[in-house]
């Protein structure tokens, strides 16, 4: 996973965070949903990229062998 890719799923994370945060603290249920929407998605984003890392690290072990 390129640097690029984990920048912009932890400012995804960041502001899905934030969002979630002024929902709550305006009482505002879209917002806090949004915001918890978007956390969400880029945690599921990097969870993805984190197996896909796996397996290319684990690929490369096996033709370095």
């Amino acid at each position: 996973m390129g640097m690029d890719d984990k920048l912009k799923n932890a400012a995804q994370e960041t502001s899905g965070k934030v969002k979630k945060n002024v929902g709550d603290a305006t009482d505002n249920r879209d917002l806090q949903a949004e915001g918890a929407t978007e956390e969400a998605g880029a945690k599921v984003k990097q969870a993805a990229e984190d197996v896909k890392d796996g397996a290319r690290d684990a690929a490369d072990d096996l033709r370095n062998r």
